[in-house]
């Protein structure tokens, strides 16, 4: 045997050890690697939850402040140049901007740009104050000295779409958190106690995760629509969509944890801890749910973009929340009029951000729930 022989032979030896002897964490994380777009839903995916968590200091304008350019209601987005006819510069700059009504235009407001007068983008202005972690900053990563740059444009009340944008995103994934959580808390505590006990209680479980399942969405809706009061703060009615949100979407994990439940609790491992003196409380959370980690990891990363979406579609509808408060639904109710269709398209910029947030969790989940079975390649 050759020395390339003995060499080849001894790192495929190498890599059977560390394979066999890894953890289950290292064998997913492995699998997840070798699948191209789940990697590149992964990368969108946390550029977008950094974009949301920083939106104040990445955006120019407060997004809830309405009428700040009053001379530039339903405005186009603003194009950045670094050259025009007059030469190029380092720095990057915009052209101010003049509008008009005209009889022509049938009294429509008119956008005329001066392409003689330049705006220079600055790095790092200071602007509307906001909190970060509990800190007050004022800093913001760019804007102008004189005047306003509006990247995605404005809308009708002259708020930046830009910035609403990316407070929208860290509202709309604040919201799915909320929801994910309770969903998850519920799911295993409900689930978690029918699989290991089964027998009646199992049965009464079961009837009341049916009866939760049969539920319509729409009229339910409806319904709390009604119930919730005018006069209740952006707050309280953020918190309270989270919580129906969460209340009504734990029964698809809450069978899952049951059915793997019911299927390792007579394990001899199970067995030998109940023998010890083991609490049920503690077989469940110690022995039972551990092996079944991986799974609840991909359910809640799969179940997350639904949340997002029934935040999203609740507040397209009117149902969730309303203005002040910037989520992806809230913004998405201003594209459903004919006037901003023909005229004012870029109020669908944010859809594009709703859509890339979806297909990124889609993506990622897709992905983590092929490399749950870490031994899956050993299959083949």
């Amino acid at each position: 045997m050759t020395k390339t022989n003995i060499y080849d032979a001894s790192v495929n030896q190498s890599a059977k050890d560390a394979y066999f002897t890894a953890s289950q964490g290292q064998l997913i994380w492995t699998r997840f690697k070798k699948q191209r777009a789940a990697m590149v839903g992964a990368w969108v995916l946390i550029i977008l939850i950094l974009s949301g968590l920083f939106a104040p200091f990445l955006t120019p304008y407060d997004p809830t402040i309405a009428g700040r350019d009053k001379d530039y209601l339903n405005g186009a987005p603003t194009l950045v140049h670094f050259c025009d006819d007059n030469g190029c510069s380092v720095r990057p700059f915009i052209y101010a901007v003049e509008r008009e009504r005209s009889i022509k235009t049938n009294f429509r407001w008119v956008t005329t740009v001066n392409t003689d007068k330049r705006l220079y983008v600055q790095f790092f202005v200071k602007g509307s104050s906001y909190k970060i972690a509990g800190m007050n900053f004022s800093a913001h990563l760019f804007g102008l000295d004189k005047g306003y740059i509006h990247l995605f444009g404005t809308d009708s009340t002259g708020k930046d779409i830009f910035s609403r944008t990316f407070h929208a995103i860290n509202t709309s994934l604040a919201v799915g958190t909320i929801g994910v959580f309770i969903a998850f808390v519920l799911a295993l505590v409900i689930g978690g106690i029918s699989g290991f006990y089964g027998g009646w209680i199992d049965s009464f479980i079961q009837m009341i995760t049916d009866a939760v399942r049969t539920i319509p969405a729409i009229p339910l809706f409806l319904a709390l629509a009604a119930f919730i009061p005018d006069t209740w703060s952006a707050e309280e009615r953020f918190f309270f969509i989270s919580i129906i949100l969460g209340c009504i979407g734990w029964p698809t994990l809450a069978r899952r944890v049951r059915t793997h439940l019911l299927t390792e609790r007579n394990q001899e491992y199970v067995l030998a801890a109940k023998l010890c003196g083991a609490s049920p409380g503690h077989v469940v959370r110690k022995h039972l749910l551990p092996s079944f980690t991986s799974y609840i990891i991909v359910d809640l990363v799969i179940s997350f973009p639904y949340m997002v979406l029934s935040e999203t579609a609740l507040s397209f509808i009117g149902l969730g929340l309303k203005d002040p408060v910037n989520s992806l639904g809230v913004m998405l109710q201003n594209v459903t009029s004919a006037d901003v269709l023909l005229n004012y398209q870029w109020y669908f910029i944010p859809v594009f951000f709703f859509i890339i947030l979806v297909l990124a969790f889609v993506f990622v989940g897709d992905g983590l729930r092929d490399a749950a079975d870490p031994y899956g390649d050993t299959k083949k």
